[in-house]
């Protein structure tokens, strides 16, 4: 079950030749691949294109109708392996994934499509998560762009240049018999806007038809001598073709007058950012008309050095606006300048930011220092010199606490780590890794369990050094999404190989859930597309794990405890693997919710658990928290002028999963956690009987009220 649904979008993708579409820019490229006659497309989930994978499942029927193949992955590198089909087939492929992750994953596949080029179109989508918007690391994956001669597309962010952009990718491939990568940032794929639509196309040959004429192509294959002979024609024919193409469709853009003493040389995805800067300083209107040259990349690799030189003439100073470090644009720009023996000043990394994103007021602030230096004459008077009088913003991060992500309220996955809390208590601080996926959440506060993680499915084999033996078995964590996705056989594998001794738990939570809750193969609701219902425990069976325990109710967290407690002291050689499931929250309330608002509607009776603190009970010792760290568990301060502590309190948000009171249980904490039934649409007799205890509770509250000494103060 998908984060998000696309069935009624899905329709939109139906628009002929002269309708408009009005949507999300994950969807204009979905239509824009379908308008220039893609034959496969594939992909693997992850955040900034996780919904682009979620519109390709919701439009397989479509897709189906015009005879394109459509794959859900089991990660990236099976992904980019798709390409393959393009290779010696004139048949356009596409393929998505988050980078630089999925660059990374992917990358032998991509390195040896490279190599011995296509013959179809091959496009790469890729979701560049950079920046306070990110999940991951902070790198690019310009670098790979480079190192393997893949051509990089990074258009303006507005849906007519990013569909523009998915047709010139397929021509420049086929132009320069290179794959092309499109790069989309996070704001680009869910901008909103209009385009005008093409007709749907069909591919001109289908997997199906080339699988009915099958061809090879000796010198394709990546081994010597054509390895060698790959390299040369790289050099040799496809970079000339590539930028003979970029040239004459003119897919770089200039903005702004002719002549001017400085110019601006950015990113295509940088370009909103840096109109919107020029626009607050009077330097550009609100339709983007520029009054200082901008020489717009939206092909940031190969660089076009006659292009640029050209844009450079009549210019002193030139400004580079790229975002990401290292600034490999920055370093090209400037060696074209250089043998040309051109007296134009480069500037970039000197005032802008090395790294970080840049922001409209990283980008304001920088534009305005570069004009403040080069051209004071273009700046309006106010802003021309330095405000010294302008209070100095302050360091936020030094009076601000950080707010990093956390689990779900009611979320499966904390009474694992409740339970792992608890088995320390009891062995002494254990070593344990984690893995990609929302378990990591664990090694923050209150848990504060797990550290490193090296990669997707690499959990278990990022402790394989810890396993030689000690007084403590290792623990690795790792989540279903990353057990299909490269676990089974990078860590499990591994594991089972090399007779492991130490324990690995699989957090189960049904579905791919960090990437937005799509199945995987152990989810267990019935897919129509997908084989789904596939047990774990026997995939770690069938590679020889013997010791797998089976954990269906995460939540019961003193079984948790004593599962982990039997694995750490087991004296059973190999490795140890838990299989902790329960779904999740969000999926489950995502799909239980609606039914039970239609129920209510509809006047079916409907019970919903709710939990709550008796104040009179808690002790306002707080340990359920450190134990539990739900978001719907506060604190809340009595009216009582004897008790000075707050006590826990359970908001609003809470979902009944029961959490709080399973770990007070188990930790043997204060039993002042309760569970009320909430009846909607109750029988008469529940309303009467309703009825009759509210009043024998109201007339008990009033007779203990009377029995109340009350001191009155004298006036």
């Amino acid at each position: 079950m998908a984060e998000r649904s696309f069935k009624a979008e899905v329709e939109h993708l139906r628009l002929g030749e002269g309708d408009t579409f009005t949507g999300e820019g994950i969807l204009a490229i979905t239509k824009a691949l379908l308008e220039n006659g893609v034959g496969y497309v594939g992909g693997y989930q992850g955040a900034p294109i996780s919904h682009l994978m979620d519109v390709l499942a919701d439009a397989e029927e479509l897709l189906g109708e015009l005879g394109v193949r459509f794959e859900a992955n089991a990660n990236e590198a099976a992904a980019a392996a798709m390409l393959a089909a393009s290779v010696h087939y004139p048949i356009r492929g596409a393929v998505t994934f988050k980078g630089p992750v999925g660059v990374n994953v992917a990358s032998d596949a991509l390195a040896n499509l490279a190599s011995s080029g296509v013959t179809g179109g091959a496009l790469i989508i890729l979701g560049e998560d950079y920046g306070e918007g990110s999940s991951i690391m902070q790198e690019r994956s310009h670098a790979f762009a480079m190192k393997s001669q893949f051509w990089l597309l990074d258009p303006r962010p507005n849906l007519t240049s990013i569909t523009k952009a998915v047709a010139d990718g397929f021509e420049l491939s086929e132009a320069s018999n290179s794959p092309v990568m499109l790069m989309v940032r996070i704001r680009s794929c869910h901008v909103t806007g209009s385009f005008a639509t093409k007709a749907n196309r069909k591919p001109t040959l289908s997997v199906r038809e080339a699988l009915e004429a099958p061809q090879s192509d000796f010198a394709g294959v990546v081994l010597p001598p054509m390895s060698y002979a790959h390299e040369q024609d790289k050099i040799r024919n496809r970079w000339p073709a590539a930028e003979k193409f970029i040239l004459e469709r003119g897919l770089n853009e200039v903005f702004g007058p002719k002549e001017a003493p400085v110019g601006l040389v950015i990113q295509g995805g940088m370009y909103n950012g840096v109109i919107r800067a020029l626009q607050r300083l009077g330097l550009a209107d609100i339709y983007g008309a520029s009054q200082v040259p901008i020489y717009v990349l939206n092909v940031t690799y190969p660089l076009i050095a006659s292009e640029f030189l050209d844009f450079c003439q009549g210019k002193e100073q030139v400004l580079v606006v790229e975002e990401g470090q290292p600034e490999f644009i920055e370093q090209t720009l400037a060696t074209y300048l250089y043998r040309a023996g051109s007296t134009v000043k480069l500037c970039g990394k000197d005032i802008l930011p090395m790294a970080g994103e840049y922001t409209g007021q990283v980008l304001l602030a920088g534009i305005t220092d570069f004009l403040r230096k080069s051209a004071p004459g273009l700046l309006p008077a106010p802003v021309r010199a330095p405000n010294q009088d302008r209070p100095k913003v302050p360091d936020l991060s030094r009076v601000v606490p950080i707010r990093p992500p956390g689990f779900c309220v009611g979320c499966p996955e904390r009474p694992i780590f409740a339970a792992m809390k608890l088995v320390q208590k009891e062995t002494g601080k254990l070593q344990i890794t984690a893995d990609i996926g929302c378990h990591l959440f664990g090694s923050l506060p209150p848990f504060e369990v797990g550290g490193a993680t090296m990669g997707y499915g690499l959990g278990p084999a990022a402790n394989a050094a810890f396993d030689g033996g000690g007084a403590r078995r290792p623990i690795s964590i790792i989540g279903d999404g990353g057990f299909w996705h490269n676990g089974l056989s990078s860590s499990f594998g591994n594991m089972a190989f090399n007779k492991s001794d130490s324990v690995a738990v699989i957090v189960d939570n049904y579905y791919s859930a960090a990437t937005g809750g799509q199945d995987v193969m152990s989810s267990r609701a019935e897919n129509a597309t997908k084989a789904t219902k596939h047990p774990i425990r026997k995939a770690l069976r069938g590679i020889g794990i013997d010791w797998v325990r089976q954990i269906d109710r995460t939540y019961d967290v003193g079984h948790m405890r004593d599962v982990l407690r039997e694995a750490l002291t087991t004296d059973k050689p190999g490795p140890k693997v838990i299989v902790a499931s329960s779904e999740c929250m969000l999926n489950k309330q995502r799909r239980e919710k609606p039914l039970a608002q239609a129920a209510i509607r509809e006047g079916r009776r409907v019970e919903a658990p709710r939990f709550g603190v008796d104040e009179e009970i808690c002790t306002g010792d707080h340990a359920c928290m450190r134990l539990s760290g739900c978001p719907s568990l506060g604190l809340k301060v009595l009216d009582d002028p004897l008790r000075d502590d707050p006590v826990a309190s359970i908001d609003q948000a809470c979902v009944g999963c029961g959490n709080c009171g399973e770990v007070a249980d188990a930790a043997v904490l204060c039993p002042s956690f309760y569970r009320a039934d909430v009846v909607h649409n109750p029988t008469p007799f529940e309303a009467r009987f309703a009825a009759f205890r509210a009043r024998v509770i109201g007339w008990l509250q009033a007779r203990r009220a009377r029995r109340h000494l009350v001191f009155e103060v004298a006036s």
